[in-house]
């Protein structure tokens, strides 16, 4: 298949067009759309409505995109009293997450869960050293309704995942949502590779939708890796050391 006709390709030509269209219809905000996950006007109601599931409730730990549209979404679960767990950009250090513990934030919620407010209010903690996740919030670009999902590109959400299940600090029963602004939602078969996971609640400031077909890797995809990209993550490194040659 030619890189035209990639998965790659495609996803691309999504972001273009739900960035736009999200620019189009005024449901943008900043810091914009493009090259990133796209802040979306009535975040913060779509993080109100992610608080009413059950399986927010019941959650202790939470693993959360740092993007800026989940910002309400991380701040609301620090005032619930639940722990946050944060990815270092790019995963590039030893100690790839940060935790945010509730009892001991002393600025606002929304000051300790934005991304610079986390680096001073919260401490980073090595793979070994995070706990059972209960449930994760991701940030999507698009989203289908049987939960396939496209992110901004660079992969580290399915990595951060993947890093997680190979240390078996999450499976089936972890849930997975994402909040979104209704044009991100598309009716329509997105473009998927093995290493993609799909999400299992969309939730966005009006609603709830359940994905009924689950997907997610069961670890690590190594063939699915460079060495570059290996090298330039700590944890993975240090993963492939103890997988020993294959």
């Amino acid at each position: 298949m030619s890189r035209t006709g990639s998965p790659v390709d495609a996803k691309q030509r999504v972001r273009e067009r739900v960035w736009g269209l999200l620019e189009r219809r005024g449901a943008a905000r900043f810091p914009g759309t493009r090259g990133r996950i796209p802040n979306f006007r009535g975040a913060e109601a779509a993080a109100d409505r992610l608080a009413e599931l059950p399986e927010w409730r019941q959650a202790r730990a939470i693993k959360a995109n740092p993007d800026a549209p989940q910002l309400p979404a991380r701040a609301r679960a620090l005032e619930d009293g639940k722990r946050v767990y944060m990815a270092v950009p790019r995963l590039r250090e030893p100690e790839p997450f940060v935790l945010l513990e509730p009892e001991r934030i002393r600025v606002p919620a929304r000051r300790a869960a934005s991304i610079k407010g986390a680096a001073a209010a919260g401490r980073k903690v090595a793979l070994t050293d995070v706990e059972a996740i209960d449930l994760i919030v991701c940030g999507s670009v698009a989203v289908g309704r049987r939960g396939a999902r496209v992110g901004k590109g660079g992969g580290y959400s399915d990595l951060e995942l993947a890093l997680l299940a190979e240390a078996g600090l999450v499976d089936d029963r972890t849930a997975i949502v994402t909040t979104v602004h209704p044009l991100q939602i598309l009716d329509e078969r997105l473009p998927e590779t093995a290493h993609d996971f799909r999400v299992d609640r969309i939730v966005t400031p009006d609603r709830v939708i359940r994905c009924r077909r689950r997907r997610r890797p069961p670890g690590i995809l190594w063939g699915h890796l460079h060495d570059e990209r290996v090298e330039a993550i700590p944890a993975l490194r240090a993963l492939r050391a103890l997988r020993g040659p294959r």
